[in-house]
C-alpha cells in the first residue's frame, strides 16, 4: 500500500505470526513421529516378529515425516516472505522519516541507522531464530510424554530444560549490553568514514589524513573488540548448551537402561525417551545460538517504532503558487536543526530573473 499506518502493519504482522504459530504447533506434534515409531518397533514389532506391522509402521511414519518436512519448508519460506513484506510496507515510511529527522534533531550517526535497523529485522526473520522461538512453547508437551514414560525420565528431562533455560536467561542478560554498544560503535565508525569522504580534499591539503586514519583505526578496534566479545559469549553459551544436551541425552539413556534392567520400563521407552528429550531441548539450544541476533533485532525494532511514532508519514500540506520569474523574500530567520541560536534574522530581498545573490 502507498500509505500504511504503523498500527495496520503491526496488526498484519500479528496475524501472520499467529498463522506461523499454528503451523509450528502442527510441526511439533508431527515431531513425535520418530520417538513413537521407535517405541512401537522395540515394544511391538521385535517381540512379535511381525514384518507386516513393521512395514505398516514404516509407511505411516514415512508419510508423517514427509508432511513434517513440507510444513517446515513452508514455515521457513513464510518467515522470509513476512520479513520481506514488513520491509516493503515500512521502507517508504522509514525513508520519509529519515529525510525529515535532521529537521527535528541532530543525528548521532551517519543518518542511515534506521535503514540498517529495518535490514536487521528482515534478516532475523529470515534466520532460524524465529522457528526456535515458536518451538519453545511446545516443550511442555514433550516433558509430559516423558513423565508418562516414567517419573525419573520426566525428571531428567525437566532438569535439562531448567538448565538450558538458565543459559537462555544468561544469554539475554549478557548479550543485551554488548549488542547495544556494538551498534553505537558501528554508527560512530560509519559517521567518521562518511565525514572523511566528504572532507577528503581539506584533510589531505592540511595533512590530517594520517591522524584521521589513526582515529578511525581506534574506533574500528573498539568496535571489533566489542563485536568479538558478543560473538565469543554467544559461541560459548551455544557450545555449553550443545554439550549439555548431548550429556543429558546420554544420561536419559542410562536412566532408561537402569529402568529396563529393573523391569520398570521397556526398551522402546528407553530409546523413545532419548529421542523425545533431544527434540525437547533442541529449540532451546537453537534459541541460544541465535539469541544475539534476536536481541539486536529487538533493539532495532524498538528504534524503528520510536522513529515512526515520532515522525509519522503525513501528506504534503504546502501548496506553492504558480512559478514566476521573480523571487521575493521577507523577514526570513534561520536556525540550524537542534540549535537554539539564530544564524540569519529578518532577511529580506528580491531577485528578478537572471539575477543571483550570494
Amino acid at each position: 500500500e502507498p500509505r500504511t499506518t504503523l498500527a495496520a502493519v503491526l496488526a498484519s504482522f500479528r496475524r501472520a505470526m499467529a498463522g506461523i504459530a499454528l503451523m509450528s504447533g502442527v510441526v511439533n506434534v508431527l515431531a513425535l513421529t520418530g520417538s513413537l515409531f521407535m517405541l512401537q518397533v522395540y515394544d511391538r514389532v521385535i517381540p512379535g516378529r511381525s514384518v507386516p506391522t513393521l512395514v505398516g509402521l514404516a509407511v505411516f511414519a514415512g508419510t508423517l515425516f514427509v508432511f513434517q518436512g513440507v510444513l517446515e519448508l513452508i514455515r521457513s519460506r513464510l518467515l522470509v516472505r513476512i520479513g520481506m513484506a514488513l520491509d516493503a510496507r515500512l521502507s517508504r515510511q522509514v525513508y520519509a522519516a529519515l529525510m525529515r529527522l535532521p529537521l527535528r534533531t541532530k543525528l548521532a550517526g551517519d543518518g542511515l541507522q534506521s535503514l540498517r535497523d529495518l535490514d536487521q529485522v528482515r534478516s532475523f526473520m529470515s534466520s532460524a531464530g524465529p522457528t526456535a522461538l515458536f518451538d519453545l512453547p511446545w516443550m511442555p508437551l514433550y516433558l509430559a510424554i516423558c513423565f508418562l514414560f516414567h517419573f525419573w525420565i520426566g525428571m531428567t528431562a525437566l532438569a535439562g530444560v531448567v538448565i538450558l533455560f538458565s543459559l537462555t536467561l544468561l544469554a539475554e542478560i549478557r548479550t543485551r549490553e554488548p549488542a547495544r554498544k556494538a551498534n553505537n560503535q558501528a554508527a560512530a565508525r560509519n559517521t567518521l568514514a562518511e565525514a572523511t569522504r566528504r572532507n577528503v580534499e581539506v584533510l589531505q591539503a592540511m595533512g590530517f589524513g594520517s591522524r584521521i586514519a589513526e582515529r578511525w583505526s581506534g574506533i574500528n578496534a573498539d568496535y571489533l573488540d566489542t563485536n568479538a566479545t558478543a560473538s565469543d559469549l554467544a559461541g560459548t553459551l551455544g557450545t555449553i548448551s550443545k554439550i549439555l544436551r548431548m550429556m543429558l541425552q546420554s544420561g536419559i539413556l542410562a536412566i532408561g537402561a537402569y529402568l529396563v534392567i529393573h523391569q520398570e520400563a521397556t526398551g522402546g521407552i528407553m530409546i523413545a525417551s532419548s529421542i523425545m528429550m533431544s527434540r525437547a531441548l533442541a529449540p532451546i539450544e537453537l534459541a541460544i545460538a541465535h539469541w544475539r541476533g534476536f536481541v539486536t533485532a529487538r533493539q532495532a525494532w524498538a528504534r524503528l517504532t520510536q522513529l515512526l511514532v515520532l515522525l509519522p508519514e503525513t501528506a504534503i500540506s504546502v501548496s506553492l503558487p504558480a512559478p514566476r520569474s521573480a523571487v521575493l523574500v521577507e523577514n526570513v530567520s534561520v536556525t540550524p536543526p537542534g540549535e537554539g541560536c539564530v544564524v540569519v534574522q529578518d532577511a529580506t530581498f528580491a531577485l528578478e530573473k537572471g539575477v543571483g545573490l550570494g
